[in-house]
């Protein structure tokens, strides 16, 4: 059965923080208003965009136990659950308490630079244990490795509880490659915001986007268009935001989001080490776009 709670726009929540760097969730509660009225589909935390890599054991559990209590099972929630050591992972999932979780986002592992038999069975070893559904998450570019299209899909043909992947290679090839040959119910979800609009188009299930902790409403819309094979809307959405997605990963993701959400009044702009904030001509042109947008949205 297609795991249908899950096609359309995920956000990639941030974590808000004061200054001296505690979590701010109230920030987070009000985050978290703003994209569920905003129509996101669901809500994947602790992902890279949350900063999870810098929040200690506790901060992670705490901002997770935050999240399913404000969302109250109004959309679906994902957890990222990930690492380059297999087996830890395996503890993790193990001793969670997956109360209010749909789904784990599992991304590969990194800086070991594990080969394509390696990724396949850290992805087996990760299927044999886990009670709740699996995300891949293919992202070269802060993984220094590919999980390619072969390996994708022998995981997606094989194994159940894999029931998708955020692809964010950038690679279109690759990601035709997926969509084509996978199984009916295997979810192909974009990494990449730009890149939204084509790989939905092309028969993706949506994506777990960025841009749509500032902008939920045109990425639920652009998402919902082009699953309805309305491209003409889609296109629209997705020009309109062209030039705020390519700022916002000028300098470097969260911070140039966090710098947006700051203009937008739903956080402070900050970040911990070794995340710093955008330079002064990338915020410049983050806010210039923000104060001026205009919606396409009718």
């Amino acid at each position: 059965m297609i795991y249908s709670k899950l096609y359309g726009a995920g956000v990639a929540l941030t974590t808000p923080f004061h200054k001296y760097g505690t979590v701010d969730f109230t920030s987070l509660g009000n985050l978290i208003e703003h994209v569920i009225n905003g129509g996101i589909d669901y809500i994947v935390a602790l992902g890279t965009t949350s900063e999870a890599a810098t929040l200690t054991e506790d901060e992670r559990q705490a901002v997770i136990n935050f999240i399913i209590e404000n969302v109250n099972k109004r959309v679906p929630i994902v957890v990222g659950i990930g690492g380059n050591n297999t087996q830890s992972i395996v503890e993790t999932i193990k001793h969670c308490d997956f109360e209010g979780i749909d789904a784990i986002l599992s991304v590969t592992p990194y800086y070991n630079k594990p080969n394509q038999k390696g990724l396949y069975y850290h992805y087996k070893t990760l299927s044999s244990i886990s009670t709740l559904p699996i995300i891949l998450y293919n992202v070269p570019s802060r993984t220094c490795v590919n999980m390619d299209a072969e390996t994708t899909l022998k995981l997606a043909n094989e194994l159940d509880n894999i029931i998708g992947i955020k692809e964010a290679s950038g690679n279109m090839i690759q990601v035709m490659n997926i969509i084509k040959n996978k199984p009916e119910d295997f979810l192909v979800i974009s990494g990449d915001d730009p890149l939204t609009d084509s790989i939905v188009a092309l028969g993706g299930a949506g994506v777990i986007s960025v841009t749509a902790n500032a902008y939920p409403a045109e990425f639920h819309r652009l998402v919902e268009a082009g699953l309805k094979k309305d491209f003409e809307e889609a296109h629209k959405i997705n020009n309109s935001l062209l030039e705020f997605m390519e700022a916002i990963f000028e300098d470097g993701n969260p911070s140039g989001i966090k710098a947006a959400l700051s203009v937008m009044g739903l956080m402070k702009n900050n970040l911990r080490l070794p995340l710093v904030k955008v330079n002064v001509p990338t915020f410049n042109k983050i806010k210039t776009f923000v104060d001026e947008y205009t919606s396409p949205l009718k």
